[in-house]
């Protein structure tokens, strides 16, 4: 299959899956910081604001290389239960690195926003968007944090993921959208010709404070 160009021609591409769509007043969410250039033409597309969602990796104790979950800046914690059997850890002793991937989190947030608060999701159909997915834990780790704020339905939508974590987030979410589903998946950005690393300059360019 023809690789995306870069992240800005996966949002094109899958604005127009999107674009056939109803949607009542929708927001797009683009995970920070790689979905931001992917959600940015969705949001055109779909004529809705862009705001940003930022999830940060939950690190084994004494292992910061290895990751036992994920969390928003507010939400429910993602865990990985098979890491955490793995190592005969429960969520209760890895609290102290939840605490900390959050406050990383809400730091990255003031970063990019200052003190505007993102927007709400409540009353809104919600596109959750980001550049692939591969195990699909930060993807769920943000699906849960907007869901606990009542969204009238909450969309996640990706240019390719794998098939597994693509049925684990179809559980999270009301309908996931992906344009990619390959059998043989090793890494999102096999699926880019460009996969550049997205700047925080590009970041507050497309969603300022």
């Amino acid at each position: 299959m023809r690789p995306f160009r870069d992240r800005a021609d996966a949002g094109a591409r899958l604005a127009a899956a999107l674009a056939c769509r109803e949607w009542t007043d929708p927001v797009v969410f683009g995970l920070a910081r790689g979905g931001l250039p992917v959600a940015a033409p969705v949001a055109e597309e779909l004529d809705a604001p862009l705001e940003l969602l930022v999830t940060r990796k939950i690190s084994a104790p004494g292992r910061p290389e290895l990751g036992l979950g994920a969390v928003a800046a507010d939400g429910p914690p993602f865990f990985d239960r098979a890491g955490l059997r793995a190592l005969g850890l429960t969520p209760e002793d890895i609290a102290r690195q939840v605490d900390h991937a959050r406050t990383e989190a809400r730091d990255q947030v003031r970063r990019y926003l200052g003190s505007r608060a993102p927007r709400s999701p409540a009353g809104h159909d919600v596109v959750v968007v980001d550049d692939g997915v591969a195990t699909g834990g930060t993807a769920i780790a943000a699906l849960r944090a907007l869901r606990a704020h009542a969204p009238l339905r909450l969309v996640f939508a990706a240019p390719v993921g794998a098939p597994p974590a693509l049925d684990k987030l179809s559980r999270e979410a009301d309908e996931v959208v992906c344009l990619r589903e390959p059998e043989e998946f090793r890494a999102v950005g096999e699926f880019y010709a460009d996969f550049s690393p997205t700047s925080d300059e590009e970041v507050l360019a497309l969603v300022p404070p």
